[in-house]
């Protein structure tokens, strides 16, 4: 498999990992756009938001919960935080294997970019 997060999740190629459990893997981003700039990536392949089919549903609701736990640890849950899925080419997805960003530790102004 060509999949980049696939090779990531069985060590292929080297990440700064800060969880991980039987369902989810995060790490630190290698272009962060914060002080905190993590991803959150299901360990099962599903490309894009549009594939999640219901039997998903679970680890989806898992990178959510992970991205709190994720904040609140790290100190910013608080002061707040963003968490950006982008899907499919228009909506910025560059790899297509469904991610969650958890970003914190500066001001983040809306409408997003």
């Amino acid at each position: 498999m060509e999949c980049l997060f696939c090779k990531i999740i069985n060590r292929e190629i080297p990440a700064d990992i800060v969880y991980e459990d039987e369902h989810v893997l995060a790490f630190n981003d290698i272009d962060p756009k914060a002080p905190t700039h993590q991803l959150i990536i299901p360990k099962q392949h599903i490309a894009t938001l549009n594939d999640i089919d219901p039997e998903h549903l679970a680890v989806v609701g898992r990178l959510q919960y992970t991205a709190a736990r994720l904040a609140k640890e790290q100190g910013f849950a608080e002061d707040g935080y963003r968490v950006v899925m982008n899907c499919n080419g228009m909506g910025g997805q560059t790899v297509y294997h469904i991610h969650m960003h958890l970003m914190g530790g500066r001001q983040f102004t809306w409408p997003a970019g």
